[in-house]
């Protein structure tokens, strides 16, 4: 929860005007009356989204983006709440989003070297070639395929069905970046420094392994009976 606050106050600090929504799963240490209670402090910048129960960092995701095109937002960003990712890059992400050929502007751990701070070198080498893997199934050229910190061109958001992504546990970056990739919309990586706040503690298990390496092949078997070019004419708005 105290993470929460040094990053909501930390968000409304930054040199830009960015809007921020909390997205709280029933979270039972009080982070949701913690947010009730700073939103007068910041009005119409801070939000909040509860939902009752664990439902999925994927659908959390989901929930967020639908939130923001029911609104008049020209860029989305997403990123993690516990300082893993520093809030001042969202600057970098946006600015790249703004003055480089970008749709989807991905903060990446893998394009200069590695750059994680707090994790054992077994769980560095497993995600470094777990993006190794994915590229080559793939045919993606980015660096940093599982990345979570990003920023949307709201055109991208538009386009991808979002009621159809499949994935909402470690291969939903995966796919929303695939998906993104093949419709056609430019993809840039901006390096950052990733610090993990739960040094030493994977996430990983057989389920998500599975997701990663067979849910990633039959994506892309998918993908070659798909005309994306012409579902993207037809979704993106006029």
């Amino acid at each position: 929860m105290e993470n929460v606050q040094r990053m909501v106050r930390t968000v409304m600090g930054l040199e830009k005007p960015f809007h921020l929504l909390i997205i709280d799963d029933g979270s039972p240490d009080g982070t949701a009356q913690l947010i009730k209670d700073l939103m007068p402090e910041y009005s119409d910048r801070l939000f909040l989204e509860e939902r009752s129960g664990k439902l999925g960092l994927g659908t959390a995701y989901i929930h967020g983006f639908k939130w923001a095109l029911k609104r008049d937002y020209g860029f989305v960003f997403e990123m993690d709440c516990d300082f893993s990712h520093n809030p001042q890059d969202l600057v970098r992400l946006y600015d790249a989003a703004v003055s480089e050929p970008a749709d989807l502007v991905v903060g990446s751990r893998y394009i200069k070297g590695v750059n994680v701070v707090n994790w054992p070198m077994g769980r560095v080498l497993m995600s470094y070639y777990a993006s190794a893997y994915v590229r080559l199934i793939t045919g993606m050229s980015i660096r940093d395929t599982t990345a979570g910190f990003k920023c949307y061109k709201r055109v991208v958001l538009e386009t991808i069905p979002l009621d159809k992504v499949k994935f909402f546990g470690y291969a939903f970056q995966i796919e929303m970046k695939f998906k993104a990739w093949k419709y056609g919309f430019k993809l840039y990586e901006v390096p950052i420094i990733f610090t993990d706040r739960t040094a030493g503690t994977s996430k990983m298990s057989s389920g998500i392994f599975k997701e990663a390496i067979f849910g990633v092949l039959e994506m892309r078997w998918k993908s070659l009976f798909k005309n994306y070019k012409k579902e993207r004419d037809e979704r993106i708005p006029n």
